[in-house]
């Protein structure tokens, strides 16, 4: 979607929201033509791990005590790494990633131990024997230190091509930040991480034919009461590492040496109250994991006198990194071959 068509896409949206309510609106805002109405400027980004950490157990969700006990320690660490003097790098060795200035996970854990809820342990499942032996030997041949012969090797999100627009929709280290928009038949999802939108008609209509993969995937809504329903398919596959979100263990997108179409990914959008949308996400892939997981998180709407301008993410037009590190390899094959 161009620039001029997101804009025109939002700006019809803030027209119609403006309009009166249609009649009979139950307790849930709804849109003029009567859907619920989910749309707003929203962030997911939290504390809470990914997966539960074994020595929690069977423990589903913290105390009271132990959010505010998380929450503080978060503020001190920031504070601690704000305040922190100045360190020089060992000129050759490792110059490490951004400092904590430039991260926004936020400081609140979401009072569950875990985003994952399904399985009941709060963990990934266990990967099928053919997954796990197709990532051994990928990684065997693909070491995250290098060689790379090409950017072909290097992961997706280091290619600018895909982060965390989802699915699933995961929160990241930064740019956690959403805008929800909706017109008839359409629901549009712009997210800050490389600017992605995610245009999700309602209609009814049938996914793409499987031939046809897309990075985002093709995604179909519908509404199941009060919740919007998306049903993911038609990921497309790579042979470099390729997370939901970046450096998660969700590895949607890794081919391992197949191409056939086997990831079903199902979110639910449901409006919990005037700035709280409750997002749940399945993930179904029998050729990987050994059974699907679940999770689950909210999403928390900026007040209208405090929302965030959404710088556009450059990424492509920043991305010194790629230019570096095959630079940097080909600096070490000159170097070995005047040995």
């Amino acid at each position: 979607m161009t620039r001029s068509c997101l804009v025109a896409l939002f700006g019809a949206v803030a027209l119609a929201v403006s309009l009166p309510a249609a009649a009979g609106a139950q307790d849930v805002p709804r849109t003029p033509w009567g859907d619920p109405d989910l749309q707003g400027t929203y962030t997911n980004k939290t504390i809470t791990p990914l997966e539960r950490p074994e020595a929690l157990g069977d423990k589903a969700f913290l105390t009271d005590e132990e959010v505010s006990a998380q929450e503080q320690a978060r503020v001190d660490r920031n504070r601690e790494l704000l305040l922190a003097p100045p360190r020089r790098t060992v000129a050759g060795g490792n110059v490490g990633a951004y400092n904590n200035f430039w991260l926004d996970g936020g400081t609140r854990p979401t009072r569950r131990t875990s985003l994952i809820v399904d399985p009941p342990n709060g963990r990934l499942p266990a990967r099928t024997a053919e997954a796990a032996k197709l990532k051994m030997a990928h990684d065997e041949a693909h070491p995250a230190a290098g060689p790379y012969e090409s950017w072909a090797d290097l992961e997706l999100n280091d290619r600018c091509l895909v982060w965390s627009a989802g699915p699933p929709m995961l929160p990241s280290a930064y740019n956690n930040n959403f805008i929800v928009a909706q017109t008839p038949g359409y629901v549009a999802i712009y997210v800050e991480m490389i600017h992605d939108v995610r245009i999700i008609p309602l209609d009814g209509r049938e996914h793409v034919p499987t031939g046809i993969r897309q990075w985002l995937g093709d995604s179909r809504g519908r509404w199941e009461g009060d919740t919007l329903v998306v049903e993911t398919t038609n990921l497309r596959r790579t042979s470099a590492h390729a997370g939901a979100a970046g450096g998660d263990p969700i590895l949607l997108r890794m081919a391992n040496g197949r191409t056939d179409d086997t990831i079903t990914v199902t979110e639910r959008f449901t409006r919990v109250d005037a700035t709280t949308l409750n997002y749940e996400f399945t993930i179904e892939d029998p050729t990987h994991w050994t059974a699907p997981f679940s999770g689950e998180f909210p999403f928390t709407a900026f007040p209208a006198d405090e929302l965030p301008f959404l710088y556009e993410y450059a990424c492509h037009e920043g991305n010194y990194s790629m230019p570096n590190i095959l630079g940097g390899e080909r600096a070490l094959e000159r170097a070995a071959a005047l040995q």
